[in-house]
């Protein structure tokens, strides 16, 4: 069977961009950076982003193209048989992380409602917070939700590659950036805004500890999504004409670039209402619905907060779903649609317990964590960072030959890659690894 391609260069570099541009974008990158510094956190996560990170999605794009498949016949067709279970490892992790993640989702589809319908137009943040604990705590609306996001994702990865996941990032990505510009327009023009701008770029070079630097590598690797075979996917579909090492640049940029945008859009406004800038998920379903309530034409600009958010979860949704997609359809033979509808069937399956989780699910915890708790942990603090290293050491240890080859490096810069690959990375995500746990 033939393998489908991108119909064009930005198709793929807009879905790419889309998989790496989540909500972690939008809510995790402001309150790390403000909990490590500012502008200190900002360069270093810039430094490792454009460097190990950048030259990891090279490697991953590299394999999946020169592999024509899957993480897990990639790692077979360029290494050996054993090396399948680190492509399974992949799959399973974007199983895990897309089973809760298609429940953080949902909450955006409930937000977006609440935004219509002004429920979160309210300045009380206890207010709020009981809001957002009463629809967590809701197993009915939180399954609906989780079901229905699901379900937005499914008919996007069932559209194929061109018709689907092309056609879903040409559409919301630019779609995404306009919303982002419009909400920092007018972030900036609040009194006191100032303060937050200086708090995003001024460097705080106290805060520079063993610590932060951990912080901004495991931000920077794992914003890119590389570690769990999406990149490598998407790298499968790519023709012989794309020049991976200008794509790969581009994602990284348009990654960097909306992380930078989500802060000028967040820092300006929290600091212009004397918020605070830590208060970590609760900027997203709490702290800026209140920041909204102060705002003319408040209620507007709260529905364009939560379509974006919606879009950027979207956008990462595909290709978590991607990955698990092409196992059997690679593996087995199956027809993408069955694929589809089957993986989607169990990823629901899968999140029914994170989305009871802080529900009739509270009080039952494993190790001190609950199901979406555990699931998060899994995915986020063992399978990622051990994808990582593995996918790095495979590139730069075993596959080598067609990685270089699908990269046309010169001399000095394959050596440079070759050498973060066999060693730099492995190291320094091995300590984010044990940083983690």
């Amino acid at each position: 069977m033939q393998r489908m391609q991108w119909g064009s260069r930005l198709g793929f570099i807009l879905a790419s961009a889309g998989a790496t541009v989540g909500l972690g974008s939008i809510w995790k990158f402001p309150y790390v950076t403000a909990m490590n510094g500012g502008g200190a956190f900002l360069l270093v996560y810039l430094a490792f982003t454009f460097t190990l990170g950048l030259a990891l999605l090279q490697a991953e794009l590299a394999i999946g193209r020169a592999a024509g498949c899957g993480a897990v016949g990639a790692f077979a067709r360029l290494g050996s048989r054993r090396w399948k279970l680190l492509g399974y490892s992949g799959v399973l992790c974007c199983f895990l992380v897309f089973s809760f993640y298609s429940v953080v989702g949902g909450w955006t589809l409930g937000y977006l409602r609440r935004a219509l319908d002004g429920r979160v137009m309210n300045g009380d943040l206890a207010e709020l917070g009981g809001l957002f604990g009463q629809y967590v705590g809701n197993p009915a609306e939180s399954l609906a939700t989780h079901a229905l996001f699901a379900a937005l994702t499914l008919l996007v990865v069932m559209g194929g590659v061109q018709k689907g996941i092309e056609r879903a990032g040409k559409a919301l990505m630019p779609l995404l950036f306009l919303l982002m510009l419009g909400l920092i327009a007018r972030s900036l023009t609040l009194p006191g805004a100032q303060a937050g701008v200086e708090a995003l770029f001024r460097p705080d070079f106290s805060k520079l500890t063993p610590a932060m630097l951990v912080e901004a590598l495991g931000l920077a690797c794992f914003s890119l999504s590389v570690g769990a075979g999406c990149m490598l996917a998407y790298g499968s579909y790519l023709g012989r004409d794309a020049r991976l090492g200008n794509s790969a640049l581009w994602v990284t940029g348009l990654t960097a670039l909306t992380s930078v945008l989500a802060g000028l859009m967040i820092f300006p406004a929290i600091y212009a209402f004397g918020l605070d800038p830590q208060a970590g998920p609760g900027l997203t379903y709490m702290v800026m619905p209140a920041v909204f309530n102060h705002l003319p034409y408040g209620q507007l600009f709260a529905v364009l907060f939560f379509a974006l958010l919606l879009m950027a979860a979207l956008t990462s949704a595909v290709s978590l779903l991607e990955v698990v997609v092409v196992l059997p359809i690679d593996e087995f033979g199956v027809s993408r649609r069955k694929a589809t509808l089957l993986v989607t069937a169990l990823v629901f399956l899968a999140g029914i317990p994170a989305a009871l989780s802080f529900g009739p699910l509270a009080e039952y915890k494993l190790f001190g964590r609950n199901a979406f708790e555990l699931m998060d942990y899994a995915a986020s603090n063992v399978l990622l960072p051990l994808g990582c290293i593995g996918t790095a050491l495979f590139a730069g240890r075993v596959a080598w030959p067609a990685v270089s080859a699908e990269l046309s490096l010169s001399a000095l810069a394959a050596a440079l890659m070759r050498a973060a690959c066999r060693w730099l990375a492995p190291l320094l995500i091995g300590m984010v690894l044990v940083y983690n746990l």
